[in-house]
C-alpha cells in the first residue's frame, strides 16, 4: 500500500490537521493510499530527546530523524507543514508547559556547571531553531504561484496601503566588518576533517570545533561580524531614527539564526537602552538580563534586583526620550524589541512593504520606519523594493507578474543558523580554518565578542540546482536569474561552480543570467510591474526572504505558495507554505474559537502528493485525486470559502468542509475513474443536502473561548472536540471512510 506521512507540527497548522486529516484519509484511502503521521512538533521534538525521563506512556520515537532516513529514500512522500523554529525564549515555555503535564524534563541549563548539564543544553540545542527543515530537505527548493491562485488574485486582490509620498522610511544596514564583507571561501580537494580554532596573540589555542566531515568539492566558507562596529552602526541608527522621528525596528531572524541572530537582538536591545546599560549594565549582566532574550525578559525579570524599580523606571525614561518604537500589539505594550522571535525579517519586512513602508506605533497608527537589518548581505534587496514603491507607487495585485523561486538548500546545503558552527568569541585572536594536515584554509582576525560562522555546501546540491534551474526555465519559458554577487566570496565561489555546471545543460534559447542582488531585485521588480515572469534561484537565505517577500505582495501570503522539493534520491517533499501568523491564529481560537489559517498550502501540496504518487506508481486513482483536488480548490477560492479573519465568518474548519464536498462533487462529476464516480456520487449529494446545517453547527461554537488542553502539546481529545464541533458533518465522514 502507498504511503504519504503527513507531518504533525506546531500552533495553527497543527490545529487545522485535527479538522483536515481525517479528510485526507478518507479521500486518500479509495487510492489505495494510507496517510500516517509523523509527529515533529516542538514538544516532540523536546520528548523525544530525553526517553530514560519519562515513562513508556510518554515517551515518543525521535519522528525526525525516522523521516530524516525516508527523505533519502525513493519512496519518501512526505507532506511538511510549519513548525515552530524554536527560539530559546520558545524552548522554555515548551519545556515548562510539559513539565507541568507531568512530564520529567530538566530544565534548561542557561550556565551549564558541570558535563551532565552540558549535556543537557545539547540535547535542548539540538531541537532549537531550525532543526527540522536541515533534517527533511534531501532536494532543493521549487515554488511558485499556482495560475489558479494568481488568477484569483488579480480577480479578489488583497489589501495594500499606498506609500506617503513624503515616505521617509528606508533599510539601514551596516557598510563594513559585518557577515557580507568579512566572508571568505574555499573548495575542499578531497573528503577531510576540518577543525576551527581561536589562536590568542599569546600562542595558546582554543578549539572552537573540530572533526568536522566535509566532502570532495565541498563548499565551505566563513566569516564574522564585529562586535565594535556593530555597536557603533546601532547607536547611530537610533540617533537617525529620533532625529527623523522613524519607528526604530529590527529586523532580524532569531528563530532559524539561533547562535547569531539572538546575540545580535541583544546588541540592539542594548544600543536602544544604550544609557541604561552604561549605568546600570553590570547588574543586568550578572544577571542574565543582556538583552537577547527580549526587552520583555528583563522587565519580567527586575522584580528579581534589588533596584528593579529604579531600572524600570530608567528603562521607562530612556523609550520616553528615544527614538519612537515599532509596536507588535500596541494594545499590550509589546514592542518590536521585546520578544527576539517576532519580529522575523523575511515575514516582518514585506508585511511592511504591504502597508506603505510603515509599522505600527505605540498609538496602533501606522508610521514610516527605520528598519534595521544588520548585515548587508541581503538588506540591499528590501531597500531596492522601498526605492521602487516610492518613486513609483504601491504594487497593484490585479497586474502584477510573478517571481517564483528555485532555492538551492539540499543537504543543508548553506545552512546559516541552525548548526554549530556560530560561535561568539571568548577573546582576541585569529580564528583558523585548518584540514586535517594542519594547513590554514581560511583566518580571521577576531576581537572578544565578535560572532563568527561558517557555512557548508555540497557539490552534489548545486549541481541538482543548477540543473533544476535549467528545467523550470525550459518549463515555464520564464528568465531565470541566479542571484549572486561577484564581491562576496561564496557567491564568487558558486558563480564560478554555477557557469561549470550550466555547460552541462542544454540551455539553448533559455534566457538565464547572473546578477548580483540589488541588480536581480531591480529587474525582476521592474519586470513583475509590468505583468512579467521571472524566477529567482537564489541560496538557502536568499531563499527563505523572497519566498515570502514576493508572494506576499502578489497574493498577500506565503501560504498560497506551491512549494515542491525534489527529492534528490527520487521521492518528493512537498511544503505547506509559511507559518509565522500562527501564534496570532492560535490566540485567537483561544480567545474567540474562530481559526483563521488559511489551509490552501495543505491543499496545493496534497495535490502535488498526489500526482507524485500516480507518476512513481501508476496510481491512476491518485491521477484523478489530484485534478479533481485542484478543481475543488479553485472552485473554492471562487465561491469565497477561504477563512475569513473575523468572528462569526468562516473560518479554518469551514474551509475544509466545502473543500471536502467540493472534491466529492467534481470525483462524482469526473468520467476517467467509475469506481471512484460511484463512491463519492451519494456522500457529494449528502454533503450539499446538508451544507446549510454543517455550516451552522460550524458557526454556532465562535464567540468564546476554546479549551486546547496545552499550547505547545495540546490535548487530541480537546483540540479534536474543538476543530471537528459539527456532528453532521462528522458523522458523513464516518460513512465516507466505509
Amino acid at each position: 500500500m502507498a504511503k504519504i506521512v503527513w507531518t504533525r507540527t506546531d500552533e495553527a497548522p497543527l490545529l487545522a490537521t485535527y479538522s483536515f486529516k481525517p479528510v485526507v484519509e478518507a479521500f486518500a484511502s479509495t487510492a489505495n493510499i494510507d496517510v500516517e503521521t509523523a509527529d515533529i512538533s516542538l514538544a516532540g521534538r523536546i520528548i523525544a530527546q530525553f526517553p530514560e525521563r519519562l515513562t513508556d506512556e510518554q515517551k515518543m520515537d525521535d519522528a525526525l530523524a525516522q523521516l530524516g532516513e525516508l527523505a533519502k529514500k525513493p519512496e519518501a512522500n512526505i507532506i511538511k507543514l510549519p513548525n515552530i523554529s524554536a527560539s530559546l525564549v520558545q524552548l522554555k515555555n515548551a519545556i515548562k508547559e510539559l513539565q507541568e503535564d507531568g512530564y520529567d524534563l530538566p530544565d534548561y541549563p542557561d550556565k551549564p556547571a558541570n558535563a551532565e548539564e552540558e549535556e543537557i543544553r545539547d540535547r535542548y540545542d539540538s531541537v532549537k531553531g531550525s532543526a527540522v527543515n536541515p533534517v527533511l530537505r534531501e532536494g532543493n527548493s521549487d515554488r511558485r504561484a499556482p495560475q489558479a491562485v494568481k488568477n484569483f488574485t488579480k480577480k479578489h486582490p488583497h489589501s495594500m496601503q499606498d506609500w506617503p509620498a513624503d515616505s521617509k522610511s528606508a533599510v539601514a544596514t551596516m557598510d563594513d566588518n559585518d557577515f557580507a564583507h568579512n566572508e571568505k571561501s574555499v573548495i575542499i580537494d578531497g573528503d577531510d576533517e576540518l577543525s576551527f580554532v581561536l589562536k590568542a596573540a599569546d600562542g595558546s589555542e582554543k578549539v572552537l570545533k573540530e572533526g568536522l566531515k566535509v566532502e570532495d568539492r565541498e563548499v565551505v566558507d566563513a566569516t564574522f561580524m564585529s562586535a565594535k562596529a556593530l555597536d557603533s552602526f546601532l547607536r547611530d541608527q537610533v540617533a537617525y531614527a529620533k532625529e527623523n522621528n522613524l519607528l526604530f525596528s529590527a529586523h532580524l531572524k532569531a528563530t532559524m539564526m539561533k547562535v547569531s541572530d539572538p546575540i545580535l537582538f541583544g546588541h540592539v536591545v542594548r544600543a536602544y537602552f544604550h544609557d541604561v546599560f552604561d549605568k546600570y549594565g553590570d547588574e543586568l549582566i550578572e544577571a542574565g538580563l543582556n538583552g537577547e532574550n527580549g526587552l520583555g525578559h528583563i522587565l519580567e525579570s527586575l522584580d528579581k534586583l534589588d533596584n528593579g524599580n529604579e531600572i524600570k523606571k530608567a528603562f521607562d525614561k530612556a523609550q520616553e526620550d528615544g527614538a519612537p518604537l515599532a509596536y507588535v500589539n500596541s494594545h499590550k505594550g509589546i514592542t518590536a524589541l521585546h520578544v527576539p522571535s517576532d519580529v522575523i525579517v523575511d515575514a516582518s519586512m514585506p508585511a511592511m512593504m504591504k502597508t506603505g513602508g510603515q509599522m505600527w506605533n505605540k498609538n496602533d497608527e501606522t508610521q514610516d520606519a527605520l528598519a534595521i537589518i544588520p548585515d548587508s548581505s541581503y538588506a540591499g534587496v528590501y531597500q531596492t523594493v522601498i526605492e521602487d514603491s516610492q518613486k513609483n507607487g504601491q504594487y497593484d495585485p490585479t497586474t502584477l507578474g510573478t517571481v517564483p523561486n528555485v532555492g538551492l538548500m539540499a543537504k543543508k546545503a548553506e545552512e546559516y543558523g541552525s548548526h554549530d558552527k556560530t560561535f561568539k568569541i571568548s577573546s582576541a585572536g585569529t580564528v583558523e580554518v585548518r584540514n586535517s594536515a594542519g594547513e590554514v584554509l581560511i583566518s580571521h582576525d577576531v576581537e572578544e565578542n565578535d560572532i563568527w560562522r561558517a557555512t557548508q555546501t555540497k557539490d552534489e546540491p548545486i549541481q541538482d540546482w543548477v540543473k533544476l534551474a535549467v528545467s523550470r526555465a525550459r518549463t515555464s519559458g520564464m528568465p531565470a536569474i541566479f542571484w549572486l554577487d561577484e564581491n562576496r566570496g561564496h557567491d564568487a565561489t558558486l558563480i564560478k561552480l554555477v557557469n561549470k555546471y550550466l555547460a552541462d545543460h542544454d540551455t539553448e534559447g533559455l534566457d538565464i543570467t547572473i546578477m548580483d542582488p540589488v541588480s536581480a531585485t531591480k529587474k525582476s521588480v521592474e519586470r513583475m510591474r509590468n505583468g512579467e515572469d521571472t524566477i529567482s534561484v537564489t541560496g538557502n537565505v536568499l531563499r527563505d526572504y523572497n519566498t515570502d517577500l514576493f508572494p506576499i505582495l502578489e497574493l498577500g501570503t506565503s501560504a498560497k505558495m506551491l512549494s515542491v522539493v525534489p527529492l534528490m534520491a527520487g521521492g518528493g517533499l512537498f511544503e505547506t507554505g509559511a507559518g509565522g501568523s500562527a501564534p496570532k491564529h492560535v490566540q485567537q481560537v483561544l480567545e474567540e474559537n474562530h481559526l483563521r489559517w488559511d489551509s490552501l498550502g495543505e491543499f496545493l501540496a496534497l495535490a502535488e502528493s498526489f500526482r507524485h504518487e500516480a507518476a512513481k506508481n501508476d496510481n491512476a486513482k491518485a491521477k484523478v485525486l489530484a485534478s479533481t483536488l485542484d478543481k475543488a480548490t479553485e472552485k473554492l477560492l471562487d465561491e469565497g470559502k477561504s477563512p475569513s479573519r473575523k468572528v462569526g465568518e468562516i473560518d479554518n474548519r469551514g474551509s475544509h468542509f466545502y473543500l471536502a464536498m467540493y472534491w466529492a462533487q467534481e470525483l462524482a462529476a469526473q468520467s476517467e475513474e467509475s469506481e471512484l464516480a460511484e463512491h463519492f456520487a451519494p456522500i457529494a449529494e449528502k454533503f450539499s443536502e446538508a451544507a446549510d446545517k454543517i455550516d451552522a453547527e460550524l458557526m454556532e461554537v465562535q464567540g468564546e473561548g476554546a479549551d486546547l488542553g496545552g499550547y505547545y502539546q495540546p490535548s487530541d481529545e480537546q483540540a479534536s472536540k474543538v476543530m471537528r464541533p459539527s456532528a453532521t458533518y462528522n458523522q458523513l465522514m464516518e460513512e465516507l471512510k466505509k
